[in-house]
């Protein structure tokens, strides 16, 4: 299928692992050119390694606003066609173990830097009447995961900001989407293993086939799954969705509307 993204330009956050190292080399591998955000700049340099005509890196922490101004400054006049925005979640945690110095951070973490990037991405996108926002959160924004107390209370303000903003911008040729991963093999589901496996004094092995005994098709998705999906939103394809939280979970939301 061709996602019609041969030499457009896209920022992705989150670019060093997981989700946001999976997409962007799948937009890489369509044509598409990809400024690469993340803290690691040593998995920075192995993906631009792999993709050379293709990628370009930042190495900094995109929640500050220095980093994020630092990439805003590599956008030329109309360049850009849109924006993963990505990056690691809240830490595990019941209520009562979570501190509100912790809920504090987490409304910065989860919440604050999003709209802020936001904010200065949109001139750039309305300048030729044209964007695709996709913003990766959780399956928590539809059912609450066991000791995310964080993720399950903060994640849905993102939904609430993506909805709202997608009215306010659909008609300048502006999507905002957001994608629900369930269960894959990522460095954040591994915290959660090992919480688990903490408070019910099993092996993380244990904990991992736990939760993979959730899992309706029975095994954990790994990125690269979930890259075809974000490739849709992220290409001219979508044009017609907008506002829209898609969940990727081989099943375990059980609401008709998950």
């Amino acid at each position: 299928m061709d996602f019609q993204l041969e030499n457009r330009y896209f920022i992705v956050t989150g670019a060093g692992s997981g989700f946001g190292r999976a997409i962007a080399k799948a937009l890489a591998g369509e044509g598409a050119k990809v400024l690469a955000v993340s803290r690691t700049e040593e998995k920075l340099k192995t993906l631009k390694e792999q993709f050379p005509d293709f990628i370009d890196c930042i190495a900094g922490d995109i929640m500050s606003e220095s980093i994020q101004d630092e990439t805003i400054s590599r956008l030329g006049a109309g360049s850009l066609s849109g924006a993963l925005i990505n990056a690691g979640g809240p830490p595990a945690g019941r209520f009562d173990e979570i501190s509100m110095e912790q809920w504090e951070e987490g409304w910065r973490t989860v919440v604050k830097w999003k709209i802020a990037l936001t904010k200065k991405l949109l001139p750039f996108l309305r300048q030729h009447q044209y964007g695709r926002l996709v913003y990766i959160e959780s399956v928590s924004v539809k059912q609450p995961v066991e000791n995310l107390v964080l993720s399950n209370a903060l994640r849905p303000a993102v939904v609430g900001f993506v909805k709202t903003l997608s009215q306010e911008i659909a008609s300048e040729g502006i999507t905002a989407n957001i994608l629900a991963p369930g269960y894959h093999s990522t460095a954040a589901l591994e915290r959660l293993f090992v919480k688990k496996s903490q408070l019910e004094k099993i092996t993380p092995d244990e904990a991992k086939r736990s939760f993979e005994n959730e899992i309706p098709v029975g095994k954990m998705a790994t990125p690269e799954e979930m890259a075809p999906l974000a490739l849709w939103l992220l290409s001219p394809l979508s044009r017609y969705v907008t506002g829209q939280t898609f969940s990727h979970d081989g099943g375990i939301v059980q609401g008709f509307f998950g």
